[in-house]
């Protein structure tokens, strides 16, 4: 496997292939003195946040020793074990001296769309065989090149002199962005009542979070309980957590284990059933320009009042002279706007009407003045940013209009969640999309007196500190306990000792508020990497600093998988099977045709294992909806790798 990046997606990637599937690595990375060097949090930055947590954990009562670093805390594993190449770009000589040309798979994470897209033409000329993970923020573009570097492969495939072998051979291109990857679970996390809604198979699958049990008292289970969570702050303070601890939670337990789990908190999945074509959010406005928005509503009753008293004027002039309706209208207008002769001559009651219609006129005059500045102050709003209104409450504060925090924000909007940014850079990424979807956003420094208030933070039900900083997310998420202690705050961090820090002292300090930390590396590694193994992974589901991912695998091939009933493919904080597709056909000439399954659409949802049943056994050509750690995924791929190696030599004994 050959890795290509210069931020920390790239060193997390490398690792996760090592550590969890056992794959040899290059590692290739800019220079220190070049412009793509890995983008790691500067050790001072570190330092004074750590030093301004150490002072506020100093006064609390309840602080626990950091863990030390095991296997699957999350950090960087040392890079001996991985092959390190420094190239200033990643051009034909640098994709050679990676080995490219005999890799299996090569993943191109630089946070540079174009210097991706020119390096995958060059991997997919160098080796047509190779599999290609790109990292790309613009998902248009992306449906393009994946298309494209597809055609490529095939087209270098019928041409090879082997053409037979090539078909066995997993050339697919996969675009994946970070951004996209954990704008879900962070949007998820952020919000209340709302969880990760996976689709597979036709099956429409949510991950909820669901409070502890008091003893003695059943829970529901759900589908399946995905694990149980360990001492946090919406835990009661005596609840047992013999089950997770301060350890970190317990992934995938069977089910004598989550029927043992007393007070503690869980996460179980459910089907939704779907009812219907989404409701569109309140507060949308139509693609017209109602008058509503357009003008206040003084405005308009000043407008309806001047119309009022011209009609007025127009009845009086018909009953008083004897004109034509239509004349005496018209010259009711004429005398509004002055453009008539004085009416010297006339009788009394035409000089009175003409008199009263030069008033209205001039009562008109200022009306339309106003609307003009009102209907131009309109237009150009339109294209400004908008101001908190001053009776929001309940809202999501999302600090960071980066890559990250513009999904996110898009994500929130689609959920009709209101709303209110905080950017400190006029021409960031996400400031468009806010001014398009009309999101209430204040510019201005976080770590600034006045723009968390401005922001209304003393009402907002949830902090989302997303920034590239993890000092600037840590200070205001302190700032704003400090305001609303009650406060539901998820933070962006990537150091993982030092989120387990905070973490642990935030709890301390607000024993009754919600606190949670994601790395977006750590969320988008596993996707990333799972393409790359040629494994389609379908979602992650995030449970506190830990991931489980939901992947769909073909039972054939997998000595773990075929011919094994549901129950003995339980590996119990490893591996689970939620759904098996069992739409192929039995018979052995159809095979091949059933390893490519129909559309969504023309096929029947996947049955749920308690539909099968645990006994059910799995047939070659069933395809099964996994749910697994990343070490569990892992070892089925290694396990199935070992079985092909063997039945090779074995195969060449014979021969032989």
């Amino acid at each position: 496997m050959v890795v290509c990046g210069d931020d920390a997606l790239a060193h997390r990637l490398a690792a996760e292939l090592r550590d969890v599937y056992g794959e040899r690595v290059t590692l290739v990375v800019p220079t220190d003195r070049e412009p793509h060097r890995p983008r790691i949090p500067p050790a001072r930055a570190l330092d004074r946040a750590t030093a301004l947590l150490g002072r506020m954990s100093a006064v609390m009562t309840r602080t626990t020793p950091l863990p030390p670093e095991g296997p699957d805390d999350g950090g960087e594993a040392p890079e001996e074990t991985v092959r390190l190449l420094e190239a200033a770009q990643p051009d034909d000589a640098a994709l050679a001296a990676a080995g490219v040309a005999g890799a299996d798979a090569l993943a191109l994470v630089y946070d540079d769309d174009e210097l991706n897209i020119h390096a995958a033409l060059r991997a997919r000329r160098l080796n047509p065989r190779l599999r290609l993970v790109i990292r790309l923020y613009n998902r248009k573009l992306g449906q393009h090149l994946e298309e494209l570097l597809d055609q490529a492969a095939a087209v270098a495939a019928l041409g090879s002199d082997d053409a037979g072998d090539a078909e066995a051979v997993d050339a697919s291109t996969t675009v994946l962005s970070d951004a996209d990857t954990v704008a879900p679970a962070l949007a998820a996390a952020a919000v209340a009542g709302t969880s990760k809604v996976i689709e597979a198979d036709g099956l429409l699958l949510r991950a909820v979070e669901r409070a502890p049990v008091p003893p003695g008292r059943p829970g529901d289970p759900g589908l399946c309980t995905l694990a149980l969570l360990s001492a946090s702050a919406n835990d009661p303070e005596d609840a047992p957590s013999s089950a997770a601890g301060h350890e970190g939670p317990l992934l995938l337990p069977d089910d004598a284990a989550a029927s043992a789990a007393a007070g503690c908190g869980t996460v179980v999945l459910e089907t939704v059933s779907y009812t219907g074509r989404p409701v569109r959010p309140r507060g949308l406005r139509g693609r017209g320009a109602p008058l509503a928005s357009l003008f206040s509503r003084r405005l308009r009753w000043s407008l309806a009042g001047v119309v009022g008293a011209v009609l007025a004027l127009a009845v009086a002039g018909w009953l008083t002279t004897g004109e034509d309706p239509v004349h005496a209208a018209y010259l009711s207008l004429l005398d509004l706007f002055a453009i008539n002769d004085p009416a010297i001559h006339d009788p009394t009651p035409r000089k009175v009407l003409q008199l009263l219609s030069g008033l209205t006129g001039l009562l008109l005059l200022p009306v339309l003045v106003a609307a003009a500045f009102e209907g131009l102050g309109t237009f150009r709003s339109a294209s400004a940013l908008r101001r908190p209104p001053r009776g929001l409450s309940g809202h999501v504060v999302l600090l960071g209009l980066g890559k990250v925090g513009t999904r996110v924000l898009a994500r929130l909007h689609e959920m009709g969640i209101p709303v209110v940014c905080i950017e400190g850079d006029p021409e960031a990424r996400g400031i468009a999309l806010a001014r398009r979807l009309r999101v209430p956003t204040v510019l201005g420094d976080v770590t600034h007196e006045g723009v968390l208030e401005a922001a209304m933070i003393e009402r907002a039900a949830t902090l989302l500190a997303l920034t590239s900083e993890d000092t600037t997310n840590l200070e205001a998420a302190l700032y704003a306990r400090s305001v609303q202690p009650r406060l539901r705050v998820t933070l962006r961090l990537f150091d993982d000792r030092f989120a387990t820090a905070v973490y642990r002292t935030l709890r301390a300090a607000h024993p009754r508020a919600l606190t949670r930390s994601r790395s977006v590396t750590y969320l988008a590694a596993p996707a990333f990497a799972g393409a790359m193994m040629g494994r389609q992974i379908l979602g992650a589901i995030p449970v506190e600093r830990r991931v489980l991912l939901v992947a769909r695998v073909g039972v054939r091939g997998h000595v773990a998988l075929e011919g094994r009933t549901v129950a003995e493919v339980l590996r119990p904080g490893r591996l689970r099977v939620l759904a098996v597709d069992t739409s192929a056909s039995d018979d052995p000439e159809t095979d091949d045709a059933a390893a490519a399954p129909p559309p969504d659409a023309e096929r029947e949802p996947a049955r749920l294992v308690h539909e099968l049943g645990d006994g059910y056994v799995l047939r070659p050509q069933d395809r099964v909806l996994l749910v697994a750690t990343r070490q569990g995924l892992g070892d089925l791929h290694v396990r199935r790798h070992r079985a092909v190696d063997t039945g090779a030599e074995a195969g060449a004994a014979r021969r032989g």
